[in-house]
């Protein structure tokens, strides 16, 4: 008797029209492999979140808002940045540039930046509605915070097509070498602030360490 073969779960699709395709290449322009995939991740993770809430694109959440808000959420990580602000807030003026050039209106944009700039804001996030929380839910899901709905392979899919890389340290660099250029962008209590007081007492974020001992790894 033959073995059945496991099932291999349904794994939300990357949107593929021009400004989806733009906003992928701005990603991965900016910010290093292992942050981009995590990008990329966390909208995939969000999507499951919303498919396991039973969440109906288009009436429930825009899914196309919720794709940019996923992907450019660590654009303020880029080098490019000035780093005169948290790297939430420039994260969020640039996905808001990008998606003004492409003609989304104001309000869309808003909800963009919002979503973007309180993505390392939990509780906030989730009370500035559906986008912004399932934008949050799905950048901690990479992390391997609160993922029950998820099942491994869920996880094995998803990891597929989009390694880790040591996700965590290269995003914490990233954060670090952003939060150096000025106080603002560094302010204590702050997740970069944090970040980069760790670094320097230890040489290792409880961020990095947490997720290593984490459900998905490093």
């Amino acid at each position: 008797m033959s073995t059945p073969t496991p099932l291999v779960p349904a794994i939300p699709a990357l949107p593929a029209g021009p400004v989806a395709t733009a906003a992928l290449d701005l990603l991965r322009a900016s910010v290093s492999p292992p942050v981009a995939h995590h990008s990329i991740r966390s909208y995939l993770f969000a999507r499951l979140l919303a498919d396991h809430e039973q969440l109906a694109p288009g009436a429930d959440y825009d899914e196309d808002l919720l794709f940019h808000a996923c992907v450019l959420h660590d654009l303020g990580t880029s080098p490019d940045t000035p780093g005169q602000a948290r790297f939430e807030l420039e994260g969020a003026d640039l996905a808001a540039e990008f998606l003004t050039r492409h003609g989304y209106p104001a309000t869309a944009v808003d909800q963009v930046w919002e979503a973007v700039a309180l993505h390392s804001s939990a509780q906030i996030a989730d009370r500035r509605g559906t986008l912004a929380r399932l934008t949050r839910r799905g950048v901690t899901a990479d992390f391997g915070i609160d993922t029950a709905h998820l099942t491994d392979a869920h996880g094995e899919a998803v990891h597929r097509d989009h390694p880790r890389h040591d996700m965590s340290t290269a995003l914490v660099d990233a954060i670090t070498t952003h939060a150096a250029h000025s106080p603002q962008a560094a302010a204590r209590y702050t997740l970069a602030g944090e970040l980069a007081r760790e670094r320097a007492e230890s040489g290792v974020t409880g961020l990095e360490l947490g997720t290593a001992a984490g459900r998905w790894g490093r």
